[in-house]
């Protein structure tokens, strides 16, 4: 397995974006990613036996579509990080912190990046 690090490393490789345009290149496609996520989501409720549970309504095939979009938004998400000249893993150890600190808060719930 791969850490973030490594992966960032390695995904870095890949990338052929100019510079010029490096972050508005990745944030939109980020945002295109994410977006190939939820219409994938959105066609299982409209096309599957849809009771409440998208999650049951896949098939083999649906969720190993999911997972490869989902390496899509990450490739992203790491030149993002690149870009902003962080790593992978400082993201990933920034946000855990902020989730634990909620957590402990009883602030899990609700809206706002400062609760």
């Amino acid at each position: 397995m791969l850490t973030f690090n490594d992966y960032q490393a390695k995904a870095e490789e890949t990338a052929i974006y100019s510079q010029d345009a490096a972050l508005i290149y990745t944030t939109l496609g980020l945002a295109g990613e994410a977006g190939e996520i939820a219409n994938k989501v959105k066609k299982l409720i409209r096309d599957r036996d849809y009771q409440g549970n998208a999650v049951e309504a896949m098939l083999p095939n649906d969720e190993e579509t999911l997972i490869r979009e989902l390496g899509d938004v990450l490739w992203y998400v790491s030149a993002i990080a690149t870009d902003l000249g962080v790593s992978l893993g400082y993201v990933a150890q920034l946000n855990y912190t902020k989730l634990r600190d909620r957590a402990e808060r009883n602030q899990i719930g609700g809206s706002g990046d400062e609760r």
